[in-house]
């Protein structure tokens, strides 16, 4: 007889050697829960195009860099916009620096084009990374005078900041959930719990409610800078590692619980299928 639970297609790439952390870790624990309520399958991201028929939800969670097979996400995304497929996090996220630092909000200066580096602060040095990247991937450090010859097109600078500590917020839906820091620099993931004021989680609700994404998880991160300001360093939207390994019992499964519901409203969403060529 057919199970009346929906079926949940988990994406996770279990073997990825993350720096710091341990995505199948966290991703075993998170199907276990999840299992609870769902009919649940776990694949990797190269085979989620191919299986994710018949399911009422694709969940993307610790897949990996994207800049590793981006022809092959690029066709996942096609595909399950064209089949009217549920994911989550949705596709619709609208998270990029460049139009963040475009619309004045309180993020690191980023640019993308040679013409624009009077828009960046004067420094010793300066942050140039992969637009696509991840995990420190193709990151470098560069002095001002290198800046005009870097090969802009597919490439993000901006000014190195001494900063104090990073912080992450954590969302699901547009509700906040917790939150965790690195107070020391050179350790981003050797985290601990840490208590936001209001202005704080001021800051992070601000880039949850501009991007585009109802049903997901999302993970604002921040730099406090030398004059105890946040600045924004990434609003990541599509598989932020969540760190629940340094949640309380009673943390982590307030955020699981809350992780079900978002899943279930995904799910009971009416889904329109998009005209054939988009």
């Amino acid at each position: 007889m057919p199970s009346a639970r929906p079926r949940v297609l988990y994406v996770s790439d279990l073997a990825y050697p993350a720096k710091g952390r341990r995505y199948c870790d966290e991703d075993i624990f998170l199907t276990s829960r999840l299992r609870e309520e769902f009919d649940l399958a776990v694949c990797h991201p190269l085979d989620a195009a191919a299986l994710m028929t018949g399911f009422d939800a694709v969940v993307v969670r610790n897949s990996g860099p994207v800049l590793h097979y981006q022809a092959q996400y690029d066709a996942f995304r096609k595909q399950a916009v064209t089949e009217g497929v549920r994911v989550y996090n949705q596709l619709s996220g609208k998270g990029y620096l460049l139009d963040l630092t475009a619309a004045g909000f309180p993020v690191i200066p980023t640019i993308d084009r040679a013409d624009d580096l009077d828009r960046l602060p004067d420094v010793d040095t300066y942050v140039v990374k992969p637009k696509l990247g991840a995990d420190s991937i193709g990151l470098e450090f560069v002095p001002r005078d290198r800046l005009p010859e870097l090969p802009y097109g597919n490439i993000l600078v901006q000014p190195r900041i001494d900063f104090r500590y990073e912080v992450s917020f954590y969302f699901v839906d547009h509700t906040f959930q917790y939150a965790l820091y690195a107070p020391r620099p050179e350790e981003r993931w050797a985290l601990e719990p840490y208590e936001p004021t209001e202005r704080d989680r001021e800051f992070a609700q601000r880039f949850v409610d501009w991007n585009d994404i109802a049903y997901g998880i999302q993970r604002v991160d921040a730099c406090r800078a030398p004059d105890g300001e946040l600045l924004l360093v990434e609003l990541e939207d599509l598989n932020p590692y969540l760190s629940l390994d340094v949640l309380s019992p009673d943390a982590r499964d307030a955020f699981v619980s809350r992780v079900k519901t978002s899943l279930r409203g995904l799910i009971g969403q009416e889904t329109v299928r998009a005209a054939p060529g988009v």
